[in-house]
């Protein structure tokens, strides 16, 4: 690996940089922004293991964060999307919004489906709280046990002490 490049992982390991870094990267990434946070975390955690429970709780926030901006953007656009007819699926998928209501949240970790879901989560003017609390929860659950898993299937360091 090139000097320079090193010195850039290094630094970026640094709590001070690694974890503000994996706040935005993970914050951005829950938004409707087409980004993958885990590798982001899984890399933080193999440069600095000692950091997994500070990175599972910033991971864990800059997602929710995003999550809360979509409910934000979901609620704004309400106006918007009633304006257009609704089609059989989109009543179906509304119909199951609206009976399980803020615990439907829980699963905003989900891909390609977990954004949107907190979009309409606002949409549907669902508690902001409730839906806030499901998202941490998921999200939460989620981080510590695929980038756990991840230690687990791959130990050790990728820099040298």
């Amino acid at each position: 690996m090139p000097a320079w490049l090193h010195a850039i992982l290094a630094a970026l390991a640094l709590p001070e940089y690694g974890l503000t870094g994996l706040f935005l990267v993970c914050l951005l990434s829950a938004t409707l922004l087409p980004l993958g946070s885990l590798p982001a975390v899984f890399g933080l955690l193999k440069l600095n293991p000692d950091l997994f429970w500070p990175a599972m709780f910033v991971a864990t926030a800059g997602n929710v964060a995003g999550g809360v901006i979509n409910w934000s953007m979901g609620w704004g656009a309400r106006s918007l999307a009633d304006r257009y007819t609704r089609s059989r699926w989109h009543e179906r998928a509304l119909r199951m919004l609206t009976r399980m209501g803020p615990k439907a949240c829980l699963f905003a970790w989900l891909p390609i489906v977990g954004d949107p879901l907190c979009a309409v989560a606002g949409w549907l003017r669902m508690p902001l709280r409730a839906c806030t609390a499901y998202m941490a929860v998921g999200m939460f659950a989620r981080y510590v046990t695929i980038a756990g898993g991840l230690l687990q299937v791959f130990p050790g360091r990728w820099l040298p002490q």
